[in-house]
């Protein structure tokens, strides 16, 4: 296109039809357009069409017909395309806003997060495919109070199995996470509760990044997209990125750099059995997929009754840390084990510590009640005891999630900021634990 608008002089279209029909549609249907508006159209004679499956244009100069600008108006919606009208012109166009499978690749990495096809983007949404299912997992990660829209897809004629009552998603599978902050009338970041919302209104809120995890052949790769300042696309950055938050509330405001992990780092947390494990989902798992999400329908009975799972788990719903009706033991460890038992576990990164934090301990001294730290140099804070019962404020588990500090902090990933409400549930569930520490 650029060589033909260099030869011709004129700019480059919204819209090249090559006058090819496709089998089973009318002249009236070829495109299709997203909203009101007006675009340039050329009728482009591209001879033989296209070659074979590699969408190539056979194109020259000559038939380069002359530059058009049309208005359109969207009709009624039918099934899953939408209907326009060329108002100046006596034909119709369907302009491509149907819903398009996602694409899974096998050996390429795409640069542009729409190559994947698994969103429907305009001016105003951002929508998930309708073949992809939009889940949330029982136990959220906390991401510097992010928001996060997550998707999963599984190709047509593919199926997940039950193995040792664990998902074992089949190659072709891409799971999406997407952080976005809502934002103010002025489009500034403001904190408000995530209630998992199933697509994004761009008007109200700002999209950060996109990340997938696909299951190729020889197991699952990460990979970081980040969205541009238009919202048009988000770019694959391999080695990472970070964008300054100035983040309001009504409580306090955070000032902070938002960081987007390169490929090593989502390593480091989804490959839980170091230093030889796969990596593999953290969220997309058969107990956290237990609890209920969207219509109140269990996300387990989603996949079995669209046939991307061959069988029930025999597993029960994980009790939420956010469940404030729950047990205050109960919600300590399952935020302790969505935070940190990706590390803290007997085969984990962080094996050496010999805290377990997983839900994996047979003793309390596992777990950190009353155990001295065995690697944790100046991040102890000159405390004697991970967990000292009655005494948070004497505890290393604590004092760590309560520091920003890089050599410090616990999670050591995921977050720039303080999770407060993470410490108040951590804070309230150490002062009320029975016993004591020798001194």
């Amino acid at each position: 296109m650029v060589a033909l608008q260099a030869n011709t002089g004129q700019p480059i279209p919204d819209v090249v039809w090559d006058g090819t029909m496709l089998s089973g549609k009318q002249a009236n249907e070829i495109l299709c357009m997203r909203q009101n508006g007006e675009i340039s159209f050329v009728n482009l004679d591209a001879g033989n069409g296209f070659l074979l499956q590699t969408l190539i244009l056979r194109i020259t100069i000559a038939n380069f017909l002359p530059y058009q600008k049309f208005p359109y108006q969207q009709e009624q919606n039918e099934q899953n395309f939408c209907r326009c009208s060329i108002i100046t012109a006596s034909f119709s166009l369907i302009l491509g806003c149907s819903d398009a499978t996602p694409v899974f690749y096998e050996s390429d990495n795409p640069q542009r997060l729409s190559d994947w096809n698994l969103f429907n983007l305009s001016s105003n949404d951002f929508v998930p495919s309708s073949e992809s299912i939009v889940f949330r997992p029982a136990n959220q990660l906390f991401t510097d109070y992010a928001h996060k829209l997550r998707t999963l897809w599984i190709p047509d004629g593919a199926q997940a199995m039950l193995v040792d009552g664990e998902i074992d998603y089949p190659a072709g599978t891409v799971l999406s996470k997407t952080f976005y902050y809502p934002t103010d009338s002025q489009g500034s970041p403001i904190r408000q509760p995530d209630f998992g919302d199933s697509s994004v209104n761009l008007s109200t809120n700002k999209l950060i990044e996109t990340r997938l995890l696909v299951r190729r052949t020889n197991g699952w790769e990460a990979f970081p997209y980040v969205w541009n300042n238009d919202q048009t696309e988000a770019f694959l950055r391999v080695a990472g990125a970070s964008t300054n938050i100035d983040l309001k509330s009504d409580i306090e405001n955070f000032d902070f750099v938002y960081f987007v992990p390169n490929e090593n780092q989502c390593a480091g947390c989804h490959v839980t059995e170091h230093p030889d494990g796969d990596m593999h989902p953290l969220g997309a798992i058969a107990s956290q997929l237990s609890s209920s999400f969207l219509k109140n329908q269990s996300q387990i009975t989603a996949l079995v009754d669209r046939g991307w799972l061959d069988q029930y788990p025999d597993v029960s719903s994980p009790i939420s840390w956010m469940d404030e009706s729950a047990n205050i033991d109960e919600r300590a460890q399952a935020y302790l084990n969505i935070h940190c038992g990706h590390c803290h576990n007997p085969s984990g990164a962080a094996d050496t510590s010999a805290l377990l934090l997983d839900g994996s301990h047979n003793l309390l001294v596992n777990m950190g009640v009353c155990k001295r730290p065995v690697a944790a140099g100046g991040g102890a804070g000159n405390m004697l005891y991970s967990i000292v019962p009655g005494n948070p404020d004497r505890s290393i588990l604590l004092y760590r999630m309560e520091s920003d500090e890089p050599d410090e902090m616990m999670p050591e990933l995921g977050r720039s900021i303080i999770h407060k409400e993470g410490i108040n549930l951590i804070e309230r569930w150490i002062r009320e634990m029975p016993g004591s520490c020798p001194d």
